[in-house]
């Protein structure tokens, strides 16, 4: 027993982090014949496994309440896997590994749906098929050089070379993962092996409709994004300007409005990445904490307005490509929990019902902007460090975390100190 529990080796594990790159398809004839064919064969293990699927309504009491809910149960791969292999076999016309393929991507869909379903969020009709692509496995793949050779029938190949494009010199000596083949285009994922760093600094981050609050142990730094957010206006003002042209030009109007909605996104994008690569930049090898945000229980408790513009931020496209990002500069990004962050005191702990743009402690006196005050909370629990409510402790030593509450409603003194060791950084400054 105690054999079993001994480590063999005392290195970590080895973590990978996928640069994926895009070609243009210029086979697209041939590619499309593989894409027919796959289709064919989804589509064929899709329907199989859709007969086995069973689908269930139960009552459930929740107090007084009865809820109805779904429980839906999916095959398992282990019973059905080699039946469904040799009914996809009779139909197959490809290499016999695509009939794997469409087994796990099958499944694969049918998870996704079974996920959506039991939260209301899909109907319970089967999953229809509209754009498909294939992933090569790897036993249907050959690297040569700078090219990859991929398997379609026996003795039957196509070629894709990367040799002259722009990321070349980025991807080499890097493995080819699983290329990815559509009808205009093939993804191409590099496996890069990420070095080990033990993170030298901390940043907690707190979003909010036009800034993005930080805190990294020592001060407050204020990202401004009102830009950001003035390029979605633009752009929502020419949207609805070729909206009134589509209502009398409905083919032309779609083209514009396919032109435009494209633009947006591409000039969204390239602000965001810009903005992450110099955010890693300047805080190298560091612990970042963002929070794990939920865009629809927002729209729930929002009013019209407020709604409008959280449907204009883009943290989770900030938080996704930093979590891609931080790895090739040895930092580490970790999702934090934003319940009350913005209302607790993170001297005591004591949670304010009161919700403006100051947070007041009544317990200690402790008072702080409220943005800044959840970006120190989101280091606090960043750190592993709670609230002690009984015993008030000074968790980080900074000025703002040290003072007395304030007599006959006059500001305490660590809110003007706070205030000193704020830094507001704007778009153009960083860049």
């Amino acid at each position: 027993m105690l054999r079993s529990l001994r480590l063999k080796d005392f290195a970590p594990e080895e973590e990978y982090v996928y640069l994926t790159y895009s070609l243009k398809n210029d086979k697209k004839e041939e590619t499309k014949i593989l894409l027919e064919n796959y289709k064919v064969l989804l589509q064929k293990a899709l329907d199989w496994l859709w007969d086995k699927t069973k689908v269930e309504r139960r009552e459930v009491k929740k107090g007084k309440k009865v809820l109805k809910k779904l429980k839906i149960q999916l095959p398992k791969k282990k019973e059905v896997y080699k039946t469904l292999r040799d009914e996809l076999e009779k139909v197959n016309v490809l290499a016999s590994h695509y009939a794997d393929k469409a087994i796990s991507d099958a499944f694969s869909i049918l998870k996704s749906w079974k996920r959506r379903a039991e939260k209301g969020q899909a109907s319970l009709r089967k999953p229809t098929l509209k754009k498909v692509y294939v992933r090569v496995k790897s036993t249907l793949r050959k690297v040569d050089g700078k090219s990859v050779r991929i398997t379609v029938r026996p003795y039957e190949y196509l070629t894709f070379s990367w040799s002259h494009t722009w990321f070349s010199r980025r991807v080499k000596g890097l493995e080819l993962g699983e290329p990815i083949i559509k009808e205009d285009k093939v993804y191409l994922p590099f496996r890069y092996k990420l070095p080990w760093f033990t993170p030298l600094d901390f940043l907690a981050i707190d979003s909010n409709l036009y800034t993005l609050d930080a805190y990294d142990g020592d001060k407050f730094v204020t990202f401004s994004l009102k830009e950001l957010y003035s390029l979605k206006y633009g752009m929502e003002l020419k949207r609805s300007r070729i909206q009134r042209f589509a209502s009398k030009h409905t083919k032309k109007g779609k083209e514009l409005m396919r032109k435009y909605s494209h633009r947006e996104r591409n000039r969204v994008l390239d602000y965001v990445h810009k903005f992450v690569n110099k955010l890693l930049e300047m805080y190298p090898i560091t612990m970042f904490a963002v929070e794990k945000l939920n865009k629809r229980e927002m729209f729930e408790d929002a009013s019209d307005s407020l709604s409008k513009k959280i449907s204009k931020t883009v943290w989770r496209s900030i938080h996704r490509l930093l979590k891609y990002k931080a790895p090739l500069y040895g930092s580490f990004v970790k999702e934090v929990n934003p319940y009350l962050t913005s209302r607790s005191c993170p001297r005591c702990g004591w949670v304010s019902r009161k919700v403006g743009r100051t947070f007041r402690c009544e317990r200690c006196g402790f008072a702080l902007d409220r943005q800044l005050n959840a970006s120190l909370n989101i280091y606090l629990k960043m750190c592993g460090f709670p609230h002690i409510r009984d015993i008030p402790r000074v968790w980080v030593g900074v000025i703002p975390l040290k003072g007395r509450r304030g007599m006959n409603g006059v500001m305490p003194r660590d809110f003007c100190e706070v205030q000193g060791l704020r830094i507001n950084m704007k778009y153009y400054e960083i860049l």
